[in-house]
């Protein structure tokens, strides 16, 4: 998945683990993502969130789709940050799941809290798995 998602490789994402129902990947926050304040613009953290939640959600070779996401940003992100996505799978159902993605810091502050609703469409991710 990562090998075609343009948008993660742009991030900088690296992945650390996949496994059922679960992702944790990282990135480290560069210059041109700071916002007009002087800190990291919030669609960074998010994006961040969205790619470990779709790797935890499509890791069954089930193609899965955003339904319904949120996210609370709890602390400021600042440049040079390396930011570690955790998402965990909260219910695998047939047709829908939901998944939990904190979102820590270097010092492992929490940054960000998001929630993840995808539908499964019932498609291969993988032909032929």
């Amino acid at each position: 998945m990562m090998e075609n998602d343009l948008f993660s490789q742009w991030l900088g994402i690296e992945v650390l683990g996949v496994r059922d129902g679960y992702s944790k990947i990282k990135m480290t926050v560069r210059a041109e993502m700071i916002n007009g304040f002087g800190i990291v613009h919030g669609g960074i953290a998010f994006s961040l969130s969205d790619s470990a939640f779709a790797f935890a959600c499509n890791n069954r070779n089930n193609l899965s789709v955003a339904l319904d996401t949120s996210i609370n940003f709890t602390k400021p992100v600042h440049v040079g940050d390396v930011l570690i996505a955790e998402a965990k799978e909260l219910h695998n159902g047939k047709s829908t799941g939901l998944y939990h993605i904190t979102v820590t810091n270097q010092r492992d502050h929490i940054v960000a809290l998001f929630k993840g609703t995808c539908f499964r469409t019932g498609k291969k991710l993988v032909a032929g798995e």
